[in-house]
């Protein structure tokens, strides 16, 4: 099974799927892209399929540089970041959520950084992400 809740690389993702399999993690969703959509502009955003492993997420990009990922899960979804080791430091001074800095203690070391996965369940979540992201761009 794959990690998204899309797993038919014949067939991308639409906003009537997405809506379907988040439930009310839709609306988390949205909120989010909204807030990538202002805050980074210009910002491109695509549906990649990564593998049957894996299978369908979205990726949000400031030109060239990736911001995050979203991979659709059954009633919630992840947030996927790429942080490397300067990102690493300012995401500990900006005194995070305990949950996400454990998260990205335990990530191992790549040369393209440390590939986290973090849950999106309630709105609550939302603020550690935004402020992730930040971090990222910043860094």
């Amino acid at each position: 099974m794959a990690l998204s809740a899309f797993d038919d690389k014949s067939r991308e993702p639409n906003k009537a799927m997405l809506t379907g399999t988040l439930g009310r993690s839709a609306a988390l969703w949205e909120a989010l892209v909204d807030h990538l959509a202002t805050e980074y502009q210009p910002l491109s955003e695509s549906w990649n399929f990564a593998g049957a492993k894996y299978g369908w997420s979205y990726r949000a990009q400031r030109k060239k540089r990736t911001i995050l990922y979203l991979t659709p899960c059954k009633k919630y979804f992840l947030a996927g970041f790429a942080l490397g080791e300067k990102a690493v430091r300012a995401a500990h001074a900006a005194k995070l959520p305990k949950d996400i800095l454990a998260a990205i203690d335990a990530a191992p070391k790549y040369a393209e950084g440390r590939g986290i996965r973090l849950e999106v369940r309630y709105k609550r979540d939302l603020d550690g992400i935004k402020k992730l992201a930040a971090i990222k761009m910043a860094n």
